[in-house]
């Protein structure tokens, strides 16, 4: 049985690699983005503008054709073919037959929002319940959340309260109006179990941009990914904002004192 999900390289012992950067090269150590994002840790924080986010390197203004590094990551059950989405986006393929994510494997996109290059680094999660915990490590960082289910796969969509709310608990900080999407997928199937009224209710009722899509047929994949990255990247502009006014905003001790001469 195959189902929307990646091709991912095998490991010695017939499993995938837990990590690979998308080309079957394993991926062990993700690299630090330069840029600040919510939940973003540091090795070391000279100056704690925000808890645990990077410092920004722009200088004091943001530059809008520089280059701002984003991290999106797709969540949702077993199967509903997140890796799909990824690749259909990213390499405009869709292949029939994938396996089963383990951890969690990388693909990169570059693309314009709003006049800003945007390199997002999207990390497509493995849906396995027995590895949720080890998912969750990969939720840290992360600037905007894709949340996945299939509409023929009627527990898929009742398990997103589920990865909402863990998302939610672990992210940093916790932000219920988090940049975020849901993306209801295989619409080209006629087996259909979720309604499209049921979900969109679900996303009306907590504010959430609902995407009916097929990764197959290429239908509002795109629209859903860009949603996404507009939504980060206004979010990662008020972080950067706020910094920025914070750091010049003077207190009545930083006033200059009068001196005699």
């Amino acid at each position: 049985m195959s189902w929307h999900g990646a091709p991912q390289t095998p490991s010695p012992g017939g499993g995938q690699a837990g990590i690979s950067a998308g080309d079957g090269r394993p991926f062990l150590d993700p690299p630090l983005l330069p840029l600040p994002s919510p939940g973003r840790q540091l090795e070391r924080s000279p100056e704690p503008w925000l808890p645990g986010r990077r410092m920004p390197r722009q200088g004091l203004s943001m530059d809008a054709s520089k280059k701002v590094d984003l991290k999106i990551i797709i969540i949702g059950a077993l199967g509903v073919g997140k890796t799909s989405l990824l690749h259909q986006y990213v390499h405009k393929r869709f292949y029939e037959d994938y396996r089963t994510t383990l951890g969690a494997s990388i693909l990169t996109k570059v693309l314009a929002v709003d006049n800003t290059p945007l390199k997002l680094q999207i990390w497509d999660t493995g849906g396995q319940e027995r590895f949720r915990s080890m998912v969750s490590t990969f939720y840290k960082g992360s600037d905007g959340c894709m949340l996945a289910f299939d509409v023929t796969d009627r527990e898929s969509f009742e398990a997103l309260d589920n990865w909402r709310d863990d998302f939610l608990e672990k992210v940093i900080p916790r932000e219920q109006d988090f940049p975020m999407v849901v993306l209801g997928n295989k619409i080209d199937l006629c087996d259909r179990q979720v309604p499209k009224e049921t979900a969109s209710a679900w996303c009306k009722e907590k504010d959430i941009p609902y995407f009916e899509v097929s990764a197959k047929n290429n239908i509002n994949v795109a629209e859903a990914f860009e949603t996404l990255a507009k939504q980060a990247l206004r979010t990662y502009k008020g972080i950067f904002e706020s910094y920025l006014t914070d750091s010049i905003k003077l207190t009545p001790n930083d006033k200059p004192k009068k001196s005699c001469c």
